[in-house]
């Protein structure tokens, strides 16, 4: 009988303490506004805002287009801004948050080039251009 009262205890404290998690200031966001539009020939808008300070916008043509904004304040407290364009060319985000690769080094800079000025000759082919 003690062992079932021991995990019933330790079955509440733990509901407890997940439901402090929901009771955050986070859970208790209301939609500030919001607004959307679709028109018939696909282009389509809409945007938000949140009472936590979250906020988005998005305009496009579905399937084809699309350029919009997001932005929101990290756990940290730093605010983070999104913008972005999508296209036949894929997704293009920018933002300071994001990671920005290395620079290439300048000895694969050159061998780059080099190729490109150089393009590859396969003998096979050109000899079968010949005949």
């Amino acid at each position: 009988m003690f062992k079932f009262v021991a995990l019933a205890a330790l079955i509440a404290l733990a509901a407890a303490q997940h439901g402090q998690h929901y009771s955050s200031p986070e859970a208790a966001a209301e939609i500030r506004s919001f607004g959307s539009d679709i028109s018939p020939d696909g282009s389509y808008q809409y945007s938000f805002d949140t009472s936590n300070g979250i906020a988005a916008q998005e305009q496009g043509v579905g399937g084809h287009s699309a350029v919009g904004a997001a932005s929101h304040t990290s756990p940290e407290g730093v605010p983070i801004k999104l913008t972005y364009t999508a296209d036949e060319n894929g997704f293009h985000p920018e933002g300071a948050h994001l990671p920005v690769p290395p620079p290439i080094p300048e000895a694969i800079v050159r061998a780059l080039q080099w190729i490109a000025a150089h393009p590859y000759k396969d003998e096979y082919v050109v000899k079968q251009q010949h005949y």
